[in-house]
């Protein structure tokens, strides 16, 4: 079968998947616009496509039917999708669990209609068509913690390089002036989901090595409490030395972009690093001795 006869075969299996399942789609649809920390959710599947578009010379080289390999894929979604009709819990409330048999039915289409050497070559962008699913409720809550507690850590420590003069009783910090407090709405969550996504997608295009990726993928973490620790210790300071109104003026509400730049710049100079090592290793494999 040709490249184009393939294409249209799975264009025609996921237009089924998406019209048998299209109340949950419409569902996550609804959830990405109403809750901020979602709101990637519905670029997923546009994007995971480009990359597939953009190595589709490596990844279709010779593509073919697959069945062995994608039939624990579309096995487990069959089982997934039976659980949510008839398990004795609402299953089918959860979104993260309606939306899971979706993509792995995508998966598992790809792996049928052009094989598992295409799945291996395509692996990345496989794999981030999983971030269309929901972050599950409990694991956002532990995340949200966590970065609140390093935030706070941070501010602290930021407000004492400063020389900030300040009192601190848990997640309050009194100041002169004004008294803020760390909430789990300025934990950051939303802006660190994104900035992890960015770098996934900064590693795979211009990393090769496996360990170079992961170790950018990790910098995220502390990248992203800083980078929303200067945020709130930078609003802080020119509340109390310029106007008070900055807790609640628009740099506070829509300044999110200003401050990710921020993060993507501390990022720079260690992807450069990186990719400086990834070369040298390249080149060292490449020429030994």
């Amino acid at each position: 079968m040709t490249f184009v006869g393939r294409a249209a075969l799975f264009l025609a299996y996921g237009g089924i998947v998406v019209a048998g399942n299209l109340p949950t789609l419409l569902a996550l649809f609804e959830f990405s616009n109403q809750n901020a920390t979602a709101s990637y959710v519905l670029l997923i599947p546009l994007v995971a496509p480009a990359l597939v578009y953009q190595d589709r010379d490596t990844i279709f080289a010779d593509a073919r039917f697959d069945w062995p390999a994608a039939l624990p894929f579309i096995v487990a979604a069959a089982a997934l999708i039976v659980a949510s009709v008839s398990g004795q819990r609402p299953i089918a409330a959860d979104l993260s669990l309606r939306v899971t048999p979706i993509v792995l039915l995508w998966v598992g289409g790809f792996l049928l209609v052009f094989g598992r050497r295409a799945a291996v070559r395509g692996r990345f962008p496989l794999a981030f068509l999983f971030f269309t699913i929901p972050i599950p409720s409990s694991v956002l809550t532990a995340a949200v913690q966590f970065l609140k507690h390093g935030s706070t850590e941070s501010v602290s420590a930021l407000f004492t390089l400063t020389g900030q003069v300040y009192h601190r009783d848990g997640f309050v910090f009194s100041l002169p002036g004004v008294v803020i407090e760390i909430a789990d709405e300025c934990s950051g969550i939303r802006s660190s989901i994104g900035l992890l996504l960015t770098s996934l997608l900064i590693g795979h295009m211009f990393l090769k090595k496996a360990w170079t990726k992961g170790v950018l993928a990790l910098a995220v973490v502390p990248m992203a409490i800083l980078k929303n620790a200067i945020r709130i210790v930078v609003l802080t300071l020119l509340s109390i030395h310029v106007d008070p109104g900055f807790l609640t003026g628009q740099l506070h509400h829509e300044g999110g972009v200003v401050f990710f730049l921020v993060a993507l710049m501390l990022l720079a100079p260690i992807v450069a690093l990186l990719r400086h090592l990834d070369l040298t290793h390249t080149r060292s494999q490449a020429f030994p001795g």
